[in-house]
C-alpha cells in the first residue's frame, strides 16, 4: 500500500494556509492522494497552529513570534522565533516531502533554501522568495533535482499552459491578469491618496493585510512579474500584465505561432494549491466550480501604468538583476506597514520602494549573505526616508488603523 505523501506546511494559519489545510482534508478522502501533514510553521497565531496540530496529530511546529510561544503547552517538538520555520525544516524534512511555502515575506527564503537542500519539493506561495532570491533557488531547484511549483493563481495558470512547452523561443509572451483592486479605474492622484480601509477593501479576493494592500498598488503584479521571470527563465519584454476584474482567466500565454492559451476558473485559491500538491495527477476538488454564464461578461483592459508604476518598476528590477529584487521586495515591506500604521501615504509606497531601487546599488548574488545585507539595507534606507518626513504627504491622520 501506498504510504500518505508528507507535507510540511509554512505559514499554516495565514489565508493560503487556512485553504490548504482544507484541500488536505479533501485529499484524505481521495484514494492515492493522501497525505500526511508532519509540520506546521506560523508567525504568531499560536492559538490556531495549536488547533491545526491536534486536528492532524502534527507532532512538529514553529512559531516565529516569541511572545505569542511563551505560553504554548504542546505535548511535541515546538521551534520559536525568526528562524523557527527552517529549524523545522531541518530537523523534519525528508527527501521526496511536500514543502508547501506560504510564509509572507523574505522571512519564509531560508526556510525554502532548506527544504530544496532536504530534497523536498516545492509548493511556492511565497512569491518574495523568488524576488528576492530567485538567482539562488531556481539554480539550486536544478541541481538537487526537485519540483517547484507555484501556487499563486496566475503563475499556476502559466505552468499548467505551458506543460509540455520545451523552449523559450517558442514563447511569445507571458500575459498576467490583475483584478485591478479596488481602484481600478481611478485617476493617478485619487490612487495616491487612498486610505488603509479602502486599499484594504478588495472586490474580488480575501487575502491577508499585505497582500492585499501589494493588490491595491499593483505590487503585487509587480512581484508576479519578476517571479514569472525566474520561474520560466523569460525576459523582462516577454511579460504584460492586464486588468481583469472577475478574476476568472487567471493568466495567459502566446507563442509565436499566434496561438493563445488560458487557465481559467472562480477566484478561489484552493484550486491551484490542489493542482500543486497533486500534480501531475488531477482529482476531484473542494474548491468552487465555474460558472459559465459569467463567461458572458469578461472584461479586459490595459493597465494604467501612470496610476499603478510599480509594474514598470518591476520590469526594470529583472533588466538589472543582482540583489535589486531583494532591495524592491524588501522597501515595500517596509512601506506598506509604514502605510498600514498611516506613517506614510499610499501613494509613497511606490516612491520609497523607487527611491531605495536608486540609492542602493546592487551587486551579485552569490550566497543568501548577499541577499541579507541587500534587504537590510533597503530596510534601513526605506526607515531613514520615513523618519526624515519622506512620503508624508495626504497621510490620513484620523480612523482607525487599517491593520485592524
Amino acid at each position: 500500500m501506498t504510504q500518505p505523501r508528507r507535507v510540511i506546511l509554512l505559514g499554516s494559519t495565514g489565508s493560503i494556509g487556512e485553504s490548504t489545510i482544507e484541500v488536505v482534508r479533501n485529499l484524505q478522502a481521495v484514494p492515492g492522494q493522501e497525505c500526511q501533514l508532519v509540520g506546521l510553521a506560523a508567525g504568531s497565531r499560536a492559538d490556531r497552529l495549536l488547533e491545526q496540530a491536534g486536528e492532524f496529530g502534527v507532532r512538529d511546529i514553529a512559531v516565529a513570534n516569541e511572545a505569542k510561544a511563551r505560553d504554548i503547552a504542546f505535548d511535541g517538538t515546538l521551534h520559536v522565533g525568526a528562524e523557527s520555520a527552517r529549524e523545522l525544516v531541518e530537523s523534519v524534512a525528508q527527501p521526496g516531502d511536500l514543502v508547501v511555502a506560504a510564509i509572507v515575506g523574505s522571512a519564509g527564503i531560508d526556510a525554502v533554501l532548506a527544504a530544496i537542500d532536504a530534497g523536498c519539493d516545492i509548493a511556492l506561495a511565497n512569491k518574495e522568495t523568488l524576488v528576492a532570491a530567485g538567482a539562488l533557488v531556481m539554480p539550486r531547484v536544478v541541481e538537487r533535482g526537485v519540483n517547484l511549483i507555484p501556487v499563486d493563481s496566475e503563475h499556476s495558470a502559466i505552468f499548467q499552459c505551458l506543460h509540455g512547452v520545451s523552449k523559450e523561443a517558442e514563447i511569445r509572451r507571458l500575459v498576467i491578469t490583475a483584478s485591478g483592486g479596488p481602484f481600478r479605474g481611478r485617476a493617478r492622484e485619487a490612487v495616491r491618496e487612498a486610505t488603509p480601509e479602502q486599499a484594504l477593501d478588495h472586490p474580488t479576493w480575501s487575502m491577508g493585510p499585505k497582500i492585499t494592500i501589494d493588490s491595491a498598488s499593483m505590487m503585487n503584479k509587480a512581484l508576479e512579474v519578476i517571479e514569472a521571470h525566474w520561474l520560466f527563465d523569460v525576459p523582462a519584454d516577454k511579460i504584460d500584465v492586464i486588468v481583469h476584474p472577475q478574476s476568472i482567466v487567471h493568466s495567459f500565454v502566446e507563442f509565436v505561432d499566434g496561438s493563445v492559451l488560458a487557465q481559467l476558473g472562480p477566484p478561489d485559491m484552493k484550486t491551484p494549491i490542489q493542482c500543486a500538491m497533486t500534480w501531475p495527477d488531477r482529482v476531484e476538488g473542494c474548491s468552487k466550480r465555474l460558472n459559465w454564464e459569467e463567461l458572458r461578461s469578461l472584461v479586459f483592459e490595459p493597465l494604467d501604468h501612470e496610476a499603478f508604476p510599480a509594474v514598470m518598476r518591476a520590469l526594470d528590477v529583472i533588466r538589472r538583476g543582482g540583489t535589486t529584487g531583494a532591495i524592491f521586495n524588501a522597501a515595500n515591506e517596509v512601506a506598506v506597514e509604514a502605510f498600514l500604521d498611516r506613517r506614510v501615504s499610499f501613494g509613497a509606497i511606490v516612491d520609497l520602494v523607487s527611491a531605495a531601487i536608486e540609492a542602493i546599488p546592487s551587486k551579485p548574488v552569490t550566497a543568501l549573505a548577499d541577499i541579507v545585507e541587500a534587504d537590510t539595507a533597503a530596510r534601513a534606507f526605506v526607515a531613514s526616508e520615513i523618519a526624515a518626513g519622506n512620503g508624508l504627504e495626504n497621510v490620513v491622520t484620523s480612523g482607525t488603523s487599517g491593520t485592524d
